[in-house]
């Protein structure tokens, strides 16, 4: 059973960088990863994906430009650099992964089959 476990969450001004990780265990595959975010009381949102190769990357419009999404496959460890934060960016960021042996990268939530357990982001303004 593919484990997923994010790290690297916290409290930053806005304006401020994180990095956020995720390290995927139970499994010797590369898998397609995304990241997703949820703020209180609305819906699990698309952030940025990637292929199991790193060649395919995708964003929200709303991340575009100041989020990069990166992967060690080595390390079986996907990355969200999080730059030029805003305080609507708070919420709970979870990394996810697919079972698929296909090139490229995948925007719904309903695509993925392993999520991680999630790890808070607060910007403050």
């Amino acid at each position: 059973q593919v484990q997923l476990v994010e790290s690297g969450g916290g409290l930053v001004q806005a304006g401020g960088s994180l990095r956020l990780s995720c390290a995927a265990s139970g499994t010797s595959s590369i898998l397609p990863m995304g990241w997703f975010r949820q703020a209180p009381g609305k819906e699990r949102d698309f952030v940025a994906a990637i292929g199991r190769t790193g060649s395919y990357t995708g964003y929200a419009d709303s991340v575009k430009g100041r989020f990069t999404i990166s992967r060690d496959n080595a390390k079986n460890t996907v990355y969200l650099q999080m730059n030029s934060l805003k305080p609507e960016d708070t919420a709970v960021y979870y990394c996810a992964a697919k079972n698929s042996y296909i090139s490229g990268w995948y925007r719904s939530s309903y695509e993925y089959n392993y999520w991680g357990q999630g790890t808070q982001v607060t910007v403050s303004s």
